[in-house]
């Protein structure tokens, strides 16, 4: 089957004048030619022009797309090889850079513009954000998260050191808390889980006793909560997890 050249460039997403210019230089010179002397594609063609697409959305000179395709000791399965290898590093690279400036978005969100030596200053090596997209599929639509997103808003990159101060003293306190083996359900545990409860007011919305028992149950549940719990001390999620249930049951017995 042969293919007129408008139709090859809507096939292939270029111009006809880019398809005139392979022909010219030698890159791509088309198999056949109709009675009136135009240009006709094979299909052998087209898979030489993805070739050569490939090779030049990563950034290659004609000239040496040129000389890759026309090796007479290449293999076929070695160019796609090839371009495997290259497009995979390339992925890498946009991932990489994708994640930069999406950290740079979030920071922008919340208010704060923070060079990394700061961020590293502020934070250590956890990110204040690393759920929230989590965050906003749970609750996106909620005023909750409505509130909470206006607060962080506002934040200064004082506020954040301030923030980041009382989960430090927090979670140095708990860690010490389970190494003298007190349970979720004694008067130290219940204090610093309502200490807990009164930080995500404090910060970002009104946190009720229910609301501070589903937060409890998805620390343990999730992975990546767990995780950011666990790293505090491990098995801290799921003494946490209690000690906020035994909390809002000693708050409804005081009702």
């Amino acid at each position: 089957m042969s293919h007129p050249v408008g139709r090859v460039a809507g096939f292939a997403g270029v111009t006809v004048r880019t398809l005139h210019h392979y022909d010219e230089i030698g890159l791509l010179v088309p198999s056949g030619r109709s009675h009136a002397g135009h240009r006709r594609y094979s299909d052998a063609d087209l898979d030489r022009l993805q070739q050569i697409l490939f090779y030049r959305e990563l950034g290659f000179p004609l000239e040496e797309v040129a000389a890759l395709l026309d090796d007479p000791a290449a293999d076929p399965r070695a160019h796609l090889r090839r371009q495997h290898e290259l497009l995979t590093a390339r992925i890498e690279k946009l991932q990489k850079m994708a994640a930069a400036v999406e950290h740079a978005m979030e920071a922008r969100k919340m208010g704060i513009n923070l060079t990394p030596e700061e961020k590293f200053e502020v934070f250590g090596d956890k990110d204040p954000e690393a759920h929230s997209k989590e965050a906003e599929r749970r609750w996106g639509g909620t005023e909750t998260y409505a509130e909470s997103q206006r607060r962080a808003a506002g934040y200064t990159k004082e506020d954040w050191r301030r923030m980041q101060a009382e989960v430090t003293s927090w979670s140095e306190r708990y860690a010490a808390l389970m190494e003298a083996g007190e349970q979720p359900a004694g008067e130290p545990a219940m204090d610093l889980a309502e200490e807990h409860r009164q930080h995500v007011t404090k910060w970002f919305y009104a946190c009720t006793y229910e609301i501070h028992q589903g937060l409890g149950a998805m620390y343990v549940s999730d992975e990546r909560f767990k995780e950011f719990y666990d790293f505090m001390r491990p098995g801290l999620a799921e003494h946490l997890r209690d000690a906020i249930g035994a909390n809002a049951a000693r708050h409804a017995q005081e009702d």
